[in-house]
């Protein structure tokens, strides 16, 4: 669409971050592919290391996999979902080898993409390693390892219920609503500076310190940011290390990434535990492949096995059926994955306006999908997604 093209670009195709309205879409589609431009980031280090390689494999024969959209009596090939769901680049992995890769707009192979939610899925992947080598107690309550939150709502909630994001907190993130806790929130972790009659908190840590309690903890999921970044904050109190430093210890490093990622940091430095990573499309591939084989890449143990087990298992149906995802039927939530509980045993980390890694063991298929919707919930591109991963899955079993 010619937005930022040309040094400089013409004014009506320059992307400004000052008036916030560089992620409206459709400017969207450029700043999903360059969050470093507009906000400030600190780094993901892949090391020294050579990358690690991929074998193809790849398959033209997916583009014409047919399914139905939800409610629909119509077909739609593998291939025109993609365009309707304003895919950016996607990638499908079988038996470990890349079946399918494509790049769309302004996202090529080089490049990276915010991952958004999908993020969560990555802090939630932190605590399940420090959780099964025994160095976090998820029965703790918050309190005892963050003491600065003991008077907030996460203060008598366990870890589990953080992971789980079975908290029972007075927060909304109905962004529709001008009202709702989001928008203080989206103050307070704004990295610029405050207006002169700003007096609420300044970053995301002491934004989290301001929550209430709202009924009471591990009866319903409750879908909300805030729980990745109490998260994030209990995983450096354990390890004396933010999240995008033992992401680089313990799993960038690990699997000979191509690129180095970043993650979006507040006003203070640090990381949006909750969605600011963006990444390398292939990179977001080894990260799946790895969870897909328990946690080995090229035959060594990455993470503690137990740990991706204990995601798979999944969380309350109970609890999630609680929440506002009907269409997700039979669905959980587990250490900040989705869990379908289907035939197949999938697990996805998902994000907004469509970014995800889908894991279906029974297939041996990871897909990886970064996009830029212009409607933010899931709910407006799943009822293409999901299907259409199904139908792949079944392709690539037969």
């Amino acid at each position: 669409m010619g937005w930022m093209q040309g040094n400089p670009p013409p004014e009506d195709k320059i992307i400004e971050v000052g008036d916030n309205s560089f992620f409206d879409f459709p400017k969207l589609r450029y700043s999903v592919c360059h969050m470093r431009q507009f906000l400030p980031t600190v780094n993901v280090s892949p090391g020294l290391k050579p990358s690690s390689t991929f074998d193809y494999a790849k398959d033209p024969k997916i583009n014409r996999v047919t399914f139905k959209p939800w409610d629909s009596d119509t077909t739609m090939t593998w291939e025109q979902s993609l365009w309707k769901n304003y895919t950016d680049g996607i990638l499908i992995l079988h038996n470990g080898k890349i079946v399918y890769e494509r790049y769309f707009g302004e996202l090529s192979e080089t490049g990276k993409h915010a991952a958004m939610s999908v993020t969560k899925s990555f802090t939630g992947t932190l605590a399940s390693i420090l959780a099964a080598e025994g160095k976090l107690d998820t029965a703790a309550e918050v309190s005892r390892i963050v003491p600065e939150l003991k008077n907030s709502a996460f203060g008598d909630a366990t870890v589990r219920q953080v992971m789980d994001m079975t908290t029972a907190l007075e927060y909304s993130e109905d962004y529709d609503d001008p009202e709702a806790e989001i928008w203080e929130y989206s103050a307070a972790s704004n990295p610029w500076p405050k207006p002169e009659n700003y007096d609420g908190p300044v970053g995301y840590f002491e934004y989290l310190k301001t929550l209430k309690k709202d009924g009471e903890h591990g009866d319903a999921f409750g879908y909300r940011t805030v729980n990745a970044d109490a998260l994030g904050w209990i995983i450096s109190k354990v390890t004396g290390e933010s999240v995008n430093e033992m992401l680089s210890e313990r799993i960038w490093s690990k699997l000979g990434m191509e690129q180095s990622a970043y993650y979006q940091v507040d006003g203070k430095g640090v990381p949006y535990a909750g969605g600011g990573l963006s990444a390398g499309l292939r990179d977001m591939a080894r990260f799946g492949q790895m969870m897909l084989n328990e946690g080995r890449w090229n035959g060594k143990q990455i993470i503690p096995e137990e740990a991706v087990a204990d995601i798979r298992k999944g969380g309350s149906k109970e609890a999630f059926r609680k929440s506002d995802h009907p269409k997700l039927k039979g669905w959980s939530y587990r250490n900040m994955w989705w869990i379908t509980h289907n035939n197949d045993g999938a697990y996805a980390a998902r994000g907004v306006h469509g970014q995800t890694i889908y894991i279906d063991p029974a297939a041996d298929m990871v897909i990886v999908r970064f996009a830029s919707h212009p409607k933010a919930a899931n709910a407006a591109n799943d009822p293409i997604s999901l299907p259409s991963y199904q139908a792949v899955a079944d392709y690539l079993m037969n």
